[in-house]
Formats: structure tokens, sequence, C-alpha cells
């Protein structure tokens, strides 16, 4: 039986999961899509599939057996062997094909960047509390330091 010295990653995705639904997934914003679900761009056929995604209804049209094109926010959760991809082909990808907004979670430093593509791109990096908003609408903020919490369930209480 193995022994963990952190959570696996489907925990930590869950987590970030449990962290983010009541903040994006109300009737009037859209859909919180968990796990690995392919993510195509057909302009280039190319494709992947990251940890969360966030599609609004705006953009509701992408989802069907894959999402078709760019999601409102991606989520990548680094492991040891994704974190190179995620930092850069990843991150070069999601700009390329015009996801708003790309966040990168490492659990093991309690950090998120965020990255913002468009006109003005911006890079920011939390490690406290974590604002959650989509284009210039704020939808709240994420306690980092509960999400990052040895017992994440525990913190939330």
């Amino acid at each position: 039986m193995a022994s963990w010295t952190r959570p696996r990653p489907e925990l930590r995705c869950a987590n970030d999961a449990d962290a983010l639904r009541p903040l994006l997934t109300r009737p009037d914003r859209g859909v919180l899509v968990v796990g690995s679900v392919g993510v195509e761009f057909p302009d280039t056929r190319e494709g992947v599939q990251p940890d969360l995604v966030f599609v609004s209804n705006e953009r509701r049209g992408i989802i069907g057996d894959a999402l078709r094109g760019a999601p409102d926010l991606v989520i990548e959760i680094l492991s040891p062997s994704t974190a190179g991809r995620d930092r850069t082909l990843k991150l070069e990808l999601y700009e390329r094909q015009g996801v708003p907004e790309y966040w990168i979670v490492d659990p093991d430093e309690g950090l998120v960047d965020v990255w913002r593509f468009g006109r003005e791109p911006d890079h920011e990096r939390f490690a406290e509390t974590l604002p959650v908003r989509l284009g210039t609408e704020r939808f709240g903020e994420i306690d980092l330091q509960a999400v990052f919490a040895p017992d994440f369930r525990r913190a939330r209480r």
C-alpha cells in the first residue's frame, strides 16, 4: 500500500472545485467541469485535458461530448509530472487559443498563479486569498489558506 506525502492529485482537484463551486456554479453564471475533460481547439486540431474548466453561459455552445473551443477559465493543478508542461506549453496554448483566464495551482507551495490574456495580458500570484472574477466582474474570493490546509474539509467548517 502506497503512502502519500502530499495529497493525491484527485483530492487536490476536488478541494479546488469545492472552493470554486459556490462562486461560479449558479444558473446565471455557467458550468464548472471537474476532472479530465477533453478541450478541443478545432481550428488547430489541438486538444488537452485540464483539471478544471469553467464555461460561462455565454459560451455554453462549446459544450458537447468534449469542449470545442476556448472555455472562460482553465485551471491546472500542478504535480511533479505535469508542472513543466503546465507552465510552458499549456500556458502558451491557452493564450494562443483565446482562453481569457488560466490558473496554475501549486499545492506544494500554497500558491495560485493567474494569467489573464487579452488586450492587456496580466500575471498575478496569490498566496492568501484569491479573487475570483471573470472579465471585470468579481464573484468573491477563495481563502487559499483553507484550501491548502492539510485537512481541507475540517478547515472549511
